[in-house]
Parts: C-alpha cells; structure tokens; sequence
C-alpha cells in the first residue's frame, strides 16, 4: 500500500484562504478548496473559512466519526452541535423546504478531499551539508523517513540525493524513520528542563559522494 503524505500543522495553516482551504481533524488533512467553490456564496461556508487552515477536531465525535451531537433541552430530540453556527451538508434542526436530505456523502467523511495525514509530533532538526557548510533548519513529521524528509529538503538542494546522510558518525536507513535510526528526540526533557530547544536540535550531516545525480 501507498504510505500516506503527513503533514505538519504549519503546512495546513498555510491553506487559509476560500481560494485554498485545508483543514486538519481527528487526524487527517482534507482540502475543501473544491467544497468552497461548489458552494460559493452560501453562508453555510462561513463557520469552515472561520477556520481555514486549523485544526476542527472539536467540532466531531472520535468515536463516530461523524459531528458532534447533543439533545436539545427543549424538545428532547438529539441535534448536531453546531456552536460556531450550522455549516454545509449539516441538515437544519427542524423540516426545511430549501433542504435535500439526498446529498451523499457528507464532507467529513468524503475521502475525495483528504490528501493526507495530521503527524502527531513534529521535531525540528539541522540538516548540515558538509561539502558547502551550509544548514537548513527543518521542521519534519516524526512520523516521516528519511526518504521523505530528503523530498522535503530538495526545496534547498537540488542534488540532495548525492550526498549519503548521516548521523553521530553512522550512515542513516533512509527507509527509516529519524527514531528507528536512533536520531533523539529530547523535546519532553528539554521542556521538563525548561531548556531551549533550539540549542538542542540534533544535526543530520549530509557527505558529498562522487555522482551528481539530479534530485
């Protein structure tokens, strides 16, 4: 099977926009930039551009995967709760005549906009390259491997794939992950030391070989 993309939840923030809207819930990663112009115009878009390029997870239930619902005090009927107001494919608290109940799946749960997954733990490491000395701050998923964080790293080297990484002195598995190649991440400690991370960011060294294959 084809690993799933992660993505960290600055790359979603980066999609906050009508014209490119991402959102992260119970986590996974879903563009509704395609939902936003279907329904373009209807109010019932505002509360999903109120949190374009966040995390909604509040607004579902783990367990069903499917909105948050409550029982209203009133009527004793259960209804979705729907606090920042009512949005698309959410049906109204009572009979409407503006209101098909036909509209398939609804877009929480349409994996035709999910392009990946939330990680659960960024780190940020330093990605040395030997040859120039020159470094490059990276924020990655943890859930990444090395492969994955080279596609990311061809953004600021071209030829990445010439060079071998290592880290400590031993070359890494880059079919690895940077824990399954013993790459530390000290953030807890760090935090329960009250130390500053970015002093302690672990470096991942990068030796030139002799092709210069294109990455």
């Amino acid at each position: 099977m084809r690993r799933p993309k992660y993505f960290t939840p600055a790359e979603v923030a980066a999609h906050n926009t009508a014209d490119d809207l991402w959102v992260s819930f119970l986590g996974k990663v879903c563009d509704l930039t395609p939902l936003m112009s279907e329904y373009k115009g209807d109010v019932l878009l505002l509360p999903i551009l109120e949190f374009a390029g966040k995390d909604i997870s509040s607004w579902f239930d783990p367990k069903t995967k499917d909105v948050q619902k409550y029982v209203d005090p009133q009527t004793n009927c259960v209804r979705y709760y729907t606090p920042r107001g009512r949005f698309v494919h959410v049906p109204p608290s009572g009979p409407r005549s503006d209101w098909a109940s036909n509209i398939g799946e609804p877009w929480w749960r349409d994996k035709r906009y999910e392009v990946g997954l939330l990680s659960a733990k960024t780190r940020w490491i330093r990605v040395i390259n030997t040859l120039t000395s020159q470094e490059q701050r990276m924020e990655v998923c943890s859930e990444e491997t090395l492969d994955e964080i080279l596609h990311r790293y061809l953004h600021y080297n071209s030829h990445a794939c010439s060079y071998t990484w290592k880290h400590d002195g031993a070359n890494l598995d880059m079919s690895r992950t940077l824990s399954e190649n013993n790459v530390p991440d000290d953030d807890l400690e760090l935090d329960q030391l009250m130390l500053d991370r970015d002093l302690f960011t672990p470096a991942i060294l990068l030796h030139f070989n002799d092709d210069l294959t294109e990455g």
